[in-house]
């Protein structure tokens, strides 16, 4: 993006190896909080510590929480027998927006995709089926609608159905090759409604 490395450029170089953030994107961002008031560049670089110090992963889901287990987790009104499976924390909170699902999550923390050496030993998939007590009677699958997606559920499927659980997929109301972070959550809602035996 740019020859030498003065502040800005450092800023924007790292704000470009951010997912999704192009370099122009970057180029962008960057001279955005080279603007801002300082006192608001400040609190911004605060906010980003403090989401560092304060932030990590629910010993139980895996879920990004400030406490252990998480608000989801430790929650005594959720169904301790429904155990949603999401990719990614974003899939976690989508899908929690949704009237209708009160059960708990398990992050598995990507999909199984070979190509990228991602197999899986790389997913939390040993931690989910420790989590597969008496008290849980059915599992979600609810892993995004494309190759990878499809083979991670697949996968799970294949090592859940022995343990005599109950596994069910998402319905098909998600358009294939999305991810479900960006769906709206009428059509999530339908998705979980639609769900079907797997």
């Amino acid at each position: 993006m740019f020859k030498s490395a003065t502040s800005v450029e450092r800023l924007a170089n790292r704000l470009a190896r951010m997912p999704g953030i192009g370099r122009k994107s970057a180029s962008r961002l960057a001279f955005y909080i080279l603007n801002l008031p300082k006192e608001e560049a400040l609190e911004l670089a605060d906010i980003i510590r403090e989401v560092i110090d304060k932030v990590g992963f629910c010993s139980t889901c895996h879920n990004i929480s400030e406490s252990d287990p998480c608000r989801i987790c430790s929650d005594p009104k959720r169904d301790r027998s429904v155990i949603c499976v999401v990719e990614e924390t974003a899939d976690a909170a989508a899908i929690d927006k949704v009237d209708g699902f009160n059960g708990l999550f398990h992050i598995l923390g990507g999909r199984l995709s070979p190509l990228d050496g991602i197999g899986p030993d790389e997913l939390r998939i040993q931690e989910l089926l420790a989590r597969l007590t008496g008290e849980v009677t059915e599992v979600v699958l609810a892993t995004n609608p494309n190759v990878e997606g499809e083979a991670t559920a697949i996968y799970l499927s294949k090592l859940l159905h022995p343990l005599g659980v109950k596994v069910t997929r998402i319905a098909r109301g998600l358009p294939v090759g999305s991810d479900l972070e960006f769906a709206d959550s009428a059509t999530l809602g339908r998705a979980l409604e639609g769900r079907q035996e797997f």
